[in-house]
């Protein structure tokens, strides 16, 4: 760009631009490099601005894929790349700016037309497309050293080796953003990959032994949450060049350097959240989920996979088992906290639902945790904010408490951590509330909404698979929470009554029509009758196990207990229905003898000294409610689009035309 550029706009008539794209080879010992790689400007932090760079260079990008077959500039600027980076972690410790930054700026090069190669060309085109060099007349074909391979393997010894600091920020940011890139091929293709050529170089041959070090630095990045570096520290002091979006560089770097642009840094409309936040950060966690999703070869497992599910504690001194070479040790304290602290994120949520349910030692740790609701509460609010989430979102948060909700341990102790003000719950004021009794309000709310408005068969399941879990260890209820059971139990009812209504009436209507289809109100019926069914043997388990701990529930069911009259005697009911009418029927005579207008605290104390005299024998026992999550037979086909749904929406470093992809549609992003 010349000294007096001012806009994007004229980047696709930049002389450097154009001489790379152009017909003419150029040699990676050519000066021109250091006048194409000497520019400034703040890394893009969001997709807006990307998509303006991509549109502004999308003709330079094209011309290199014509020409790029006679002239090898990919290759050579690769190459470029790959001699500056053998030098990178010395220039770290010795603060070699120059080097770093004309390092950075081929990477951010290689990056941005990449990704123009991987959306117009299969896997084979792009590697040919790393094959070609200039030939000198005359000479034959020599077998040449796999780029690809060469430039994988850089990205990750980059990642893994080069100190984070203010100065290499950026290139570690570019490197880790590069590696997702270069897996987005998915992004284009409809049908889950399984045999794919850059996945085949990262599970097999020289980036393998890097697995564990690069996953290990992956979750580090994201425990530490990095802020970038305020725009200019790490290279050089900017010049503002007439109050515009333009900086002048050093001088004496390079003749005919290009002059600068910067996006999504001063002068940009940033938003404070994405100052806040840190791209890197983000970026890694992005990279880890990708990795830790590919598809398992033929041959292999996926080792990536295979490192997240075997990490173990910095404190836990056990050998490591000889059958898996990636396992590595990591902070479980930190990680933690980083885990409690990002919740609001999809795909934190998503990181901790793959480490709690592939993991056994995270899941050991953070079931023995002492400070379990700081875990608890994001999820909970999740949850409870169902309409401003994605479904995806809920799912994995709803999963979370399932899986948490399979230890007789956490049950326990939910029942035993009191919290105070509870302000993001909105119905009702909850100065002091157990975080069992929380989350029974909140997985209610959550199947409340659920039968009002999605209506999702696999959501109530898991809900009420989280509640028949706790069922056992209900302790001392909130007076609410055992309130709110009883609702649910009869909105449910309301519905069988009105679903069988409808059914009647469709029956009757019909006699003498053969004409209109019938609805289905059998299978709606069947489904509903499951819900109630499951409903009450919640109820049973909690009075069966716990009825001297939860009075308010006791007394909730008292009072609605005309509720219960229409399933004694329902066949799908009679045997559930037992000991819920006989505690309603014990419970009811004693309060009978009492007398009459008893207060609320003369009712619960009833009921109190009535628990210890109810013999428990009396009380017919059912098997223990016992629910585990168990994932799809093959999970590929949901957590794929899934993980590559969050890097297409996320708001840092990258931007994908949504005309080019195929894998989901973009509402299902």
């Amino acid at each position: 760009m010349g000294a007096n550029s001012s806009s994007i706009s004229e980047l696709p008539e930049n002389e450097y631009l154009k001489k790379l794209a152009g017909a003419e080879p150029i040699s990676e010992n050519d000066p021109f490099w250091n006048q194409l790689l000497s520019f400034s400007f703040t890394t893009p932090t969001n997709s807006a601005d990307l998509k303006l760079l991509e549109e502004a260079t999308i003709s330079v990008c094209k011309s290199l894929v014509e020409k790029n077959p006679r002239t090898g500039n990919l290759g050579s600027l690769i190459k470029v790349f790959l001699s500056r980076t053998k030098e990178l972690k010395i220039s770290a410790e010795c603060q070699n700016h120059l080097f770093i930054w004309q390092a950075h700026n081929a990477l951010f090069i290689i990056c941005c037309l990449l990704k123009v190669f991987i959306s117009r060309m299969s896997e084979e085109e792009l590697q040919l497309h790393f094959t070609y060099e200039e030939k000198a007349p005359g000479s034959y074909g020599t077998e040449c050293e796999d780029l690809i391979e060469e430039l994988l393997c850089c990205l990750i010894q980059l990642i893994v080796e080069i100190p984070l600091l203010d100065i290499t920020y950026s290139i570690s940011l570019e490197a880790v953003t590069t590696l997702i890139v270069f897996l987005s091929c998915q992004l284009f293709h409809k049908e889950i990959l399984r045999e794919s050529i850059i996945h085949k170089y990262l599970m097999h041959g020289r980036c393998v032994p890097y697995t564990s070090r690069l996953v290990k630095t992956l979750l580090y990045n994201f425990i530490r949450q990095e802020r970038s570096p305020p725009p200019g520290t790490h290279v050089f002091q900017q010049q503002t060049d007439g109050g515009g979006l333009l900086y002048g560089i050093a001088s004496g770097v390079a003749t005919g350097l290009w002059t600068v642009f910067t996006l999504g840094g001063v002068g940009s409309k940033a938003s404070l959240q994405l100052e806040r936040c840190s791209p890197l950060a983000n970026q890694s966690l992005l990279l880890l989920l990708v990795l830790a999703n590919l598809t398992d070869a033929p041959d292999t497992p996926n080792p990536y996979r295979q490192a997240i599910m075997s990490f173990k504690n910095t404190q836990d001194s056990t050998a490591f088992s000889s059958s898996n070479p990636h396992a590595f040790q990591i902070n479980f304290n930190s990680l933690y906290t980083a885990l409690c602290e990002q919740q609001k994120s999809d795909q934190a949520t998503l990181l901790l639902y793959t480490l709690l349910h592939q993991n056994s030692n995270v899941r050991t740790y953070v079931l023995a945790r002492t400070d379990i609701e700081n875990l608890v509460l994001p999820i909970l609010e999740i949850l409870y904010h169902v309409e401003e989430r994605n479904s995806h979102h809920v799912y994995m948060a709803l999963i979370i408490l399932l899986i948490l909700t399979e230890d007789d341990g956490f049950n326990r102790s939910i029942h035993e951590v009191i919290l105070k003000n509870i302000t993001w719950y909105a119905e009702r004021v909850l100065t002091e509330i157990s975080l069992g009794s929380l989350l029974i309000l909140v997985v209610i709310r959550t199947i409340q909404y659920n039968m009002t408005r999605t209506r999702d068969k696999y959501l109530h399941t898991n809900c009420l698979a989280a509640l028949a879990n706790m069922s056992a260890q209900f302790r001392s209820l909130h007076q609410y929470a055992a309130q709110r059971i009883i609702s649910l139990f009869s909105l449910l009812s309301k519905k069988h009554n009105k679903v069988l209504e409808q059914a009647t009436q469709s029956l009757r209507g019909s006699i003498g029509s053969t004409n209109s289809p019938l609805p289905d109100y059998a299978q709606d019926l069947n489904v509903i009758e499951e819900v109630i069914r499951m409903m009450l043997e919640i109820i049973n388990s909690c009075l069966t196990n716990s009825l001297h701990h939860n009075p308010n529930l006791v007394y909730a069911l008292l009072y609605k207990r005309d509720l219960f009259e229409q399933f004694r005697t329902h066949p799908s009911f009679q045997d559930i229905m037992q000991n819920i009418d006989l505690v309603i029927s014990f419970f009811s005579s004693r309060l009978e003898q009492a007398g009459a207008e008893l207060s609320v605290e003369r009712v619960l104390e009833i009921i109190k000294q009535g628990a210890v005299a109810l013999p428990k024998d009396r009380l017919r026992k059912f098997p223990e409610l016992k629910f585990k999550y168990v994932e799809e037979e093959q999970p590929e086909e949901f957590f794929i689009p899934y993980v590559w749904s969050l890097v297409y929406n996320s708001a840092v470093a990258l931007y994908w035309n949504p005309h080019e992809i195929q894998l989901f549609t973009m509402d299902s992003g």
